[in-house]
């Protein structure tokens, strides 16, 4: 048996992290070992939720449940099913939404809100038999690990894109996907999905847009976008790249559609639940333009006004998406594994130790990902801060060192640092 770590859900606001034995694995399943796992805000309303989450058994109380869903690391042990297929040694991610009406615990399972045993918050997990009948144990074959973490949240922009659609003049056919060579605005775009949304744009390889705006009203935020995904490298893309800050302008949807010449926008989409960007979304929609709801309001009763003249007249179309499938992880693990680095989401690193307080807070800490690396202890850390802990701890001068040479982001040295020297970070 393998004895693992893992922060476990027992009700409301009620995680403990706790020491436990893992049973022998079954022959149809496969022990693994968790290294990274990104909170995501889905974990943070699992956590306030308790039972009352749809994906929370019933009875968490007495069995309870791994949280965690963004979640890489190396397989172990393979049960005799499936070691035709997998092997030991294999680096994974895991596609979370398993898409079970009913899953076997009796709501709609997930590892990282169902399950006993599989969570990404946990040093060592079992994967059950459903996550590989169902193509959800994902291989991944690029370089380091936290990529592979991120394949889930970069998976939700993808599947944004994917759902986007089109009509044919003269019939009711419906064109998935953004327009090819169209226009595109990401609308309050330089939060942490908005800069995983630029960076897919710019790296996909089968359909690209000629004309990208992304707005924003903090010129900070959009200096650092801009920085990370500059002009010049879209340029080399065949795109129009261009960062606009709208807090000044009197007219924000006049001035934008100006920048298409008139013509507005075939694919916008909406980063933030506010109504005025809304509005200003539909403003600036072209004929047959499709806006995508991206941003998930807490408010149930979230509604803005939309012109109903141009969606007859006009053809607009409204989409929303909460989440990408399995191939979109897919298309997610091929673009890093050729290159596509996903560290802009990343702001904050910690250790298991940190997850609870995380998690219970997160709407309250700024900032974009925070990765966990499960296998030490650390608070949870900016890396804007490791420059000042580097003056009293040789390890953050390291990762400060290496954070540098990498425009200020996370990256596979820093990485390599943690995976090998983290464990002295709590001496």
């Amino acid at each position: 048996m393998m004895k693992t770590k893992a922060i476990r859900l027992y009700g409301k606001k009620d995680l403990r992290m706790e020491e436990f034995e893992l049973p022998p694995i079954k022959e149809n399943e496969i022990l693994a070992k968790v290294v990274s796992d990104s909170i995501c805000m889905s974990s943070y309303k699992a956590a306030s939720q308790g039972t009352e989450h749809k994906r929370i058994p019933v009875d968490a109380a007495l069995n309870p449940v791994i949280i965690g869903h963004e979640f890489a690391g190396e397989l172990v042990e393979v049960g005799a099913k499936w070691a035709g297929q997998f092997s030991a040694g294999d680096k994974f991610s895991i596609q979370p939404a398993l898409n079970y009406e009913t899953g076997p615990v009796g709501v709609l399972s997930a590892p990282g809100y169902s399950y006993q045993y599989i969570g990404g918050d946990a040093t060592y997990v079992i994967i059950p038999n459903e996550v590989m009948e169902l193509g959800c144990l994902l291989p991944y074959d690029g370089p380091g690990f936290y990529p592979a973490s991120l394949s889930e949240p970069l998976s939700c922009v993808i599947g944004a894109m994917h759902a986007n659609y089109h009509t044919t003049p003269g019939s009711y056919v419906h064109k998935m996907e953004i327009v090819e060579d169209g226009k595109m605005a990401i609308l309050a775009g330089v939060g942490p999905m908005g800069l995983a949304a630029i960076n897919y744009v710019l790296h996909r390889e089968d359909r690209k847009p000629s004309l990208v705006v992304v707005t924003d009203i903090d010129q900070t935020r959009l200096d650092r976008a801009a920085s990370l995904y500059t002009v010049e490298f879209a340029k080399s893309q065949g795109i129009d790249l261009r960062y606009v800050n709208t807090k000044e302008m009197a007219n924000p949807g006049k001035a934008l559609k100006a920048l298409t010449g008139g013509y507005g926008y075939d694919d916008v989409f909406v980063f933030a639940p506010v109504v005025p960007i809304v509005q200003q979304a539909d403003e600036i929609l072209a004929f047959d333009g499709c806006l995508n709801f991206f941003a998930g309001p807490g408010n149930s009763d979230f509604t803005a006004p939309l012109n109903f003249y141009k969606v007859h007249y006009e053809f607009t179309h409204i989409v929303g998406t909460s989440g990408g499938n399995t191939d979109d992880m897919k298309e997610a693990l091929k673009l890093m594994s050729k290159g596509l680095d996903p560290a802009g989401l990343v702001t904050h690193i910690g250790g298991l130790d940190a997850v609870i307080d995380t998690t219970l807070r997160l709407p309250e800490i700024p900032g974009g990902k925070k990765l966990i690396y499960t296998h030490i202890n650390l608070p949870l850390t900016a890396i804007s801060e490791f420059q000042e802990k580097g003056k009293t701890n040789s390890i953050f001068a390291e990762l400060h060192e290496a954070c540098k040479k990498n425009k200020g982001l996370w990256n596979l040295e820093a990485e390599d640092i943690i995976l090998k020297k983290g464990h002295l970070l709590s001496v």
